[in-house]
Parts: structure tokens; C-alpha cells; sequence
């Protein structure tokens, strides 16, 4: 008895339970493949991390401010293996020194003086030196000096520091306006400096490893499961083809390329039914598909062609003729696979399907057979009377029963002789066919039939092939093909619903 539907069998707590499971390892490859990400783009993109700030436009000022993301910063450059530049974060201090001065002395102070002397001495000693090199941000010091060249009015970045760190500058404009200057635009882009560590063998220092480690464990662990359950459920498998089968797995486990994860994560998270990837995977195959189809049937069809044009280039072709007969082409058990055939299909075509093909047949000819009568046996004023035309179909009716009949009846004597086993009449139809190749060989062999004929099939194929290709470009390319089998699929649709 057939279960109901509704009734169906409940999967088992073991089937819950390794589903439940392959769904939180494809969650744990994601996020793992997430960390990967921000780890392999955190250098380049420190200084957005840093700042916490989107520019819209690279060559312009137009930013957005991001302070709700979390400065990752002072936790990440240490698994990266970045501390703070001495020159740069000595000039940052010292700037510090100079702003609190400064608000409890006043900016003309003695020591405020001394320590705006001491700045300016330090961003001559940061031009010169360019300390932005050893963390690759080469352009930040043309940034900075295209800021002081801006906001000093002069040519030379050294002159426009020591201008807005100077006196004549500072006496006629309030400080704590001018210090937002120095605060919003200069100080961050010293602040984005750094080094890295250097580690014995040479390599710049990087941590990472340490948090992916755990990871790969985990996938380590869980393709042994894998292949468990695939062996559990085939006995018959090797533990080497059931580890193999999970192949994909294997960028899970690579220290190295490890943007490839994206592969077996996407795999994962669409076995486990977290995303759907189906409809992607069909247009995206269809594609693939249709252009392989396409580019592969020119590539076969040149081949074939070609091919045919060099045997009948050849001047052996009478030779490849006689191979053709049946003494060439015995096998180990000096069986002849095209007399066998004939032997077993003629005997079906006479004796089976011709006799049941009978009512068909005898249609047909009984027609054919009215039609020839026509105007010949019964004179055409005669032609209008029923009686006439009664008698005419009857008249070609019998014959053509009497026809068919006797025909059939030959074909059921023929098919009935041909299916017993004659080795006589076997081997008179294999020296009629092996006869005919060797005739037709010797004959082209004599006078110039030979040149001509292979002038003719190579021009023919060629014209083929030609003619081939500009058909298949005249249908039109891989766009056209698919919008065809979205048409033809569209309309099974619509007519099956």
C-alpha cells in the first residue's frame, strides 16, 4: 500500500542532525571567507579603517564619515605586524606639545615660539626624508605638501610651513582657528604613516595565520566526516576516492590563494539550501553551453570535411576502395558483421512489416490503378454513369489485390528463404558486394576518371564547408540561440499550463 503524501517519512534525528551541521560549517566558511577578505584588503584600505571616512570621488574632497563603524585599527595592526613610525608619531607629539602651550601661554609665548621652531625644523627634516616611503604611501607626503603650498599662497612647501608657523603669520589671525588646520588636515595624514615588522627570514610580519588556524581545523575536521558519511553510506569506496570527492574542499585548507575559498564556501552555502544558486548556474551554463555547441560543431564539421578532401586527395583512394570489401573487415571469430546484418533485417522487412503494411498498400494501388483507367478502358461519355464507376473501382480493386497479394506472397517466400542459415547464399552476396568495390576501383584507376573525380568531391566539399559556415553566421551568434530556446521553453510552458 502506498503511503500518503501527508504521511511521508519523517527524517531521523542522525539526518537532523548533519543537516543542522552542514549549514553552521557553510556559516563558519562564510564568515571565514569575510575575514579573509578584510585581511587580504586591510593594508590598502588602512587608512579608510583608519579615519572612518568615504571619499566619493578619489580626486575630490567630497566625504562621507562613517563613525558608527568600529575602529579596528589598534587590534588589526598588531596581527599585521604594524607599529606607529617614530618620525612621524614624534611629529605628532610634538604638535601636541605645541597646541597645549599654546592654549595656557597664548601662541606668542617664548615657549610657544620655540616650539613652533622646533615644527617647522620638523617638517623641513619630514620633506626631506619622506618617511611615507616604508609604508608605501608615497602620495601622502605630496597631499601634505599640496596643503601648506595651498594654504601658505607659495611655490615652495618648506617656506609655506615656516610662513604659517611663523610670527608675521600667527599675529594677525586666531590660533584656534588656524590649529584646525593643522588638526583636521595635516596631522591625519601624518597619522596614516607606519612600519612593519621584518621578520627573520625576511617577510614582512603577519600574524594572520594565527586566527585562520582554527578554521582550517574545523574544515579539516569536517571533510574526514564527509568522507565518513560517504563511506558509511558506500561501503564499496575507498577512504582515498571518498577524500577525493570532496576535492572542492581544498582551498578551505591552502595557506595560500586564499581568495579561491569563494569556491567552496559558494558550494557549501548552496548544498546546505542557505542561498539559491540554481537559476544563476542554468543562465550561466545555457551560455557556456550554446558557444561551446556552436564553436565545436565548426571545429568537427572543418575536421570532418577536411578529412574527407585528403583520402580523396589521395592518390590510394582506389586502394582505401578495395578495402571496403567484406574479407577486410572479419573479426576475431571470422564473423561479417554487414552480411549478419543483411541477414537478420531482410528477412523482417519481407516476411514482417511488408505483409502488415497489406490494407495500405492495396489502397494505394487500387488508386493508382483507377487513375490509369481513366478515359482508356471506359470512353468518357460513358464516364458520369454509377454503374460505370462501380464497376471501374471494383475492376481495379481485384487487380490490385491480385497484385499485392502475389507480390506479399513473394516477399513472405523471400523473406522465409534469406532467414535460414545459407552459407552458399551468404557467400554469393559477399562476392557480389566485394566484386562490385573491386570493379569500381579497377575502373577508376583507368584513364583520367581518376583526376577528374577527386578535382570534382574536393570542389564540392570545399563549396560544403564554405557554404557551412556562412549558414551558421547567417543564423546568427550565441545571443540569438539562447533567445531561441528562452522561446521554445516559454512556449512549453505556456501550453503545458
Amino acid at each position: 500500500m502506498v503511503r500518503p503524501r501527508w504521511q511521508g517519512l519523517k527524517p531521523s534525528p542522525s539526518r537532523k542532525f548533519w543537516q543542522r551541521w552542514d549549514q553552521v560549517l557553510a556559516l563558519i566558511a562564510a564568515t571565514n571567507l569575510s575575514w579573509i577578505l578584510f585581511d587580504v584588503t586591510y593594508i590598502p584600505l588602512r587608512n579608510f579603517w583608519l579615519h572612518r571616512n568615504l571619499y566619493l570621488l578619489p580626486s575630490t574632497s567630497l566625504m562621507v564619515p562613517l563613525p558608527w563603524l568600529p575602529n579596528v585599527t589598534p587590534f588589526y595592526d598588531v596581527v599585521k605586524g604594524i607599529k606607529p613610525h617614530r618620525d612621524t608619531q614624534l611629529y605628532i607629539k610634538r604638535f601636541s606639545q605645541l597646541d597645549q602651550t599654546a592654549a595656557r601661554q597664548g601662541i606668542n609665548s617664548p615657549a610657544s615660539q620655540q616650539l613652533r621652531l622646533n615644527q617647522v625644523e620638523l617638517t623641513t627634516q619630514l620633506i626631506d626624508e619622506n618617511p611615507f616611503v616604508s609604508s608605501g604611501n608615497v602620495g601622502t607626503l605630496e597631499k601634505l605638501k599640496n596643503l601648506l603650498r595651498a594654504r601658505g599662497g607659495m611655490d615652495s612647501s618648506k617656506q609655506a610651513a615656516a610662513h604659517l608657523l611663523g610670527n608675521k603669520y600667527l599675529n594677525n589671525l586666531d590660533w584656534q582657528q588656524e590649529r584646525l588646520f593643522w588638526t583636521e588636515k595635516i596631522l591625519p595624514l601624518i597619522a596614516t604613516n607606519y612600519w612593519r615588522s621584518i621578520n627573520e627570514n625576511g617577510q614582512l610580519v603577519d600574524y594572520a595565520w594565527r586566527l585562520d588556524t582554527p578554521f582550517q581545523l574545523l574544515f579539516l575536521l569536517d571533510i574526514l566526516l564527509r568522507a565518513m558519511r560517504l563511506k558509511r553510506r558506500f561501503p564499496g569506496i575507498s577512504w582515498r576516492e571518498a577524500l577525493l570527492r570532496r576535492w572542492i574542499d581544498l582551498p578551505l585548507l591552502l595557506p595560500f590563494w586564499r581568495l579561491l575559498r569563494v569556491v567552496p564556501v559558494t558550494e557549501r552555502l548552496s548544498s546546505a539550501g542557505l542561498i539559491q544558486l540554481e537559476p544563476l548556474r542554468a543562465v550561466i551554463s545555457r551560455g557556456v553551453v550554446a558557444l561551446l555547441a556552436l564553436e565545436l560543431f565548426e571545429v568537427l564539421t572543418l575536421r570532418i570535411v577536411d578529412a574527407m578532401q585528403e583520402i580523396i586527395r589521395s592518390p590510394h583512394l582506389p586502394q582505401r576502395i578495395r578495402s571496403l570489401c567484406s574479407h577486410q573487415s572479419v573479426d576475431k571469430n571470422e564473423e561479417r558483421e554487414l552480411a549478419e546484418l543483411l541477414r537478420l533485417w531482410l528477412p523482417l522487412l519481407l516476411s514482417e512489416v511488408g505483409p502488415s503494411m497489406r490494407p495500405q498498400l492495396l489502397a494505394l494501388f487500387s488508386h493508382a490503378l483507377q487513375r490509369s483507367m481513366d478515359g482508356v478502358i471506359v470512353p468518357t461519355p460513358l464516364k458520369g454513369l454509377a454503374v460505370i464507376e462501380k464497376a471501374e473501382s471494383e475492376l481495379s480493386r481485384q487487380l490490385a489485390a491480385g497484385m499485392i497479394d502475389t507480390f506479399l506472397q513473394l516477399s513472405r517466400n523471400a523473406g522465409d528463404q534469406l532467414g535460414r542459415k545459407d552459407m552458399v547464399l551468404e557467400q554469393l552476396g559477399v562476392d557480389t558486394i566485394d566484386r562490385f568495390w573491386e570493379e569500381l576501383a579497377r575502373t577508376i584507376e583507368q584513364g583520367p576518371v581518376l583526376e577528374r573525380s577527386q578535382e570534382l568531391m574536393v570542389a564540392f566539399l570545399e563549396e560544403f564547408k564554405r557554404s557551412s559556415f556562412r549558414q551558421l553566421r547567417e543564423q546568427g551568434g550565441v545571443n540569438e540561440l539562447i533567445s531561441e530556446l528562452d522561446g521554445l521553453n516559454f512556449s512549453e510552458a505556456k501550453t503545458t499550463s
